[in-house]
């Protein structure tokens, strides 16, 4: 179903213009959204990256340089006057040391570099009731703590006089804002800040020889932290004294742009991998330690997972094929196998964690077709249990499903997904990191982020299974959960609870 409102009709609270910055691993992003969610203009600059086996850095300074030329050029076509707010997002567990001043003392350690190994063990042996309160366990070595740990034992600017931590956009809010402002608890998340407390855990930081000088201050999303400086708004082109808000990370800022924002409300996300993000009332802990929660603006939290399959698989199997006649082929045979579509080499992470995981087939695929389909099924299979997972934990998993990523594109694949998941699901017009951060910048006028997302998110269409296709491939479903507890990866508590669901 299109959407057809007009800017005419934009509440009055959400008139004017809003942004998005996005700082992703290739590309720094600016969008400038109206308050319908009618996007006005986009503009990217690229980012380089520098990786050494497990280590993965970027230069700092390129961020704020690829920003501010992709906010001037998003703005040179439009009335500058009219922008009233702006968000930023980034990717979780980037970090950075700077001195009192925010210029850079280190390269940013990325969000995958896994240098931390024996730090991360460290950072869980201090902080274990912490992590286990928080739902999510323990910490891996690409968290930002047990980075934050390696630089404490390995760079000497770590013990310069006033050096401090910073997570990814906040030297970019330090620049907007012409100094120093507070951190946002989502990207604040894998330092070790309490969310349920709202504080950093002073006895496990004081146990890791984390300095209490290093770390920032924090507020909850959407706080206003400040506006925007006459130096900022000369290098970017926004307006002195716009109203700078604070974000959240990449993946929540997806999820807001698709507006998975009621509890139940689930935003699945299928790229190389697929990461589910929710909506509940309450914090969802999980024994496993494989789905953890960020806090929303309000007082909602936000589950999600990510795992190690997805849509990589195509590009990894079918590289060189034309996808539209593969998935026209694929389509008119409709077979009954199934492949576990993992992509990554170091095994599962969500909806179980299982580093000695391997792909597998069950069922002939005689032909490349049929060798197509199986991939496409096994990603709706592993997503229905995915979320049958959520609901073993607790999560509320009733709401709507809205489906984004670049497996999204694949008109016959969200149908598939549907059917073998069983329930409608939504495809946003527009489902981007740099769009939530739009959405969540027009809450600086006093709006709840459920009502700008209401305003501004646009559904393009919603596709409904047909209950007789569902049926058929829920034989398929609970043959590959079958396989999986089988070989040991998947719990029987976890099978036994997808089984009594597929019964109801």
């Amino acid at each position: 179903m299109s959407d057809t409102r007009s800017p005419d009709h934009a509440p009055a609270s959400f008139d004017g213009i809003w942004l998005g910055l996005d700082l992703g691993t290739q590309s720094a992003r600016c969008v400038a959204v109206d308050g319908t969610g009618q996007l006005l203009a986009a503009a990217s600059r690229p980012l380089t990256s520098h990786r050494d086996g497990v280590r993965h850095e970027q230069d700092p300074e390129q961020w704020w340089t690829a920003l501010a030329a992709a906010c001037r050029e998003a703005l040179s076509g439009l009335d500058a006057r009219r922008v009233r707010g702006l968000a930023i997002d980034g990717t979780s567990g980037t970090i950075l040391l700077a001195d009192a001043t925010g210029r850079p003392l280190t390269p940013a350690l990325m969000y995958d570099d896994g240098r931390a190994a024996d730090q991360a063990a460290t950072v869980n042996e201090a902080g274990c009731e912490v992590w286990r309160e928080l739902g999510y366990r323990s910490m891996q070595p690409s968290w930002a703590l047990p980075k934050l740990r390696w630089l404490l034992d390995h760079d000497a600017a770590a013990t310069a006089a006033g050096a401090r931590l910073l997570h990814q956009v906040d030297l970019i809010t330090w620049r907007l804002a012409g100094h120093q402002v507070a951190a946002d608890a989502s990207h604040a998340l894998k330092t070790g800040y309490h969310l349920v407390e709202e504080s950093w855990p002073h006895k496990a930081m004081a146990e890791l020889g984390v300095p209490e000088s290093l770390l920032p201050d924090v507020v909850r999303p959407g706080t206003v932290l400040g506006t925007v400086c006459a130096k900022a708004a000369e290098a970017t082109g926004i307006p002195e004294g716009t109203a700078l808000v604070a974000g959240m990370t990449d993946g929540c800022a997806a999820q807001i742009g698709a507006g998975a924002l009621e509890p139940g409300a689930w935003n699945s996300v299928l790229g190389t991998t697929l990461v589910l993000k929710g909506t509940s009332t309450h914090l969802v802990r999980d024994p496993a330690g494989v789905v953890y929660c960020h806090r929303g603006p309000g007082d909602n939290w936000l589950p999600g997972g990510a795992s190690s399959s997805g849509a990589g698989v195509i590009s990894r199997h079918f590289h060189g094929d034309d996808l539209d006649a593969l998935t026209e082929r694929a389509a008119a045979l409709d077979p009954d196998a199934v492949t576990y579509p993992l992509v990554s080499t170091g095994g599962e992470r969500f909806p179980f964690r299982a580093p000695q995981a391997q792909p597998f087939t069950l069922g002939p695929v005689p032909d490349r077709a049929t060798e197509f389909h199986a991939q496409l099924l096994g990603v709706a299979c592993l997503e229905r249990l995915c979320l049958d997972y959520l609901d073993h934990l607790g999560a509320p998993v009733d709401g709507p499903l809205t489906l984004t990523g670049g497996g999204a594109r694949n008109r016959y694949w969200c149908r598939l997904r549907a059917e073998a998941i069983g329930r409608p699901v939504r495809l946003p017009e527009q489902a981007e990191g740099a769009i939530g951060m739009a959405v969540l910048a027009a809450t600086s006028c006093g709006a709840s982020l459920q009502e700008a997302a209401a305003a501004m998110v646009r559904i393009g269409e919603e596709i409904h299974p047909t209950p007789a296709r569902t049926a058929r491939y829920l034989p398929v479903y609970l043959r590959f959960v079958d396989e999986l507890t089988r070989r040991g990866w998947l719990d029987q508590t976890v099978a036994d609870h997808a089984r009594r669901r597929a019964a109801q």
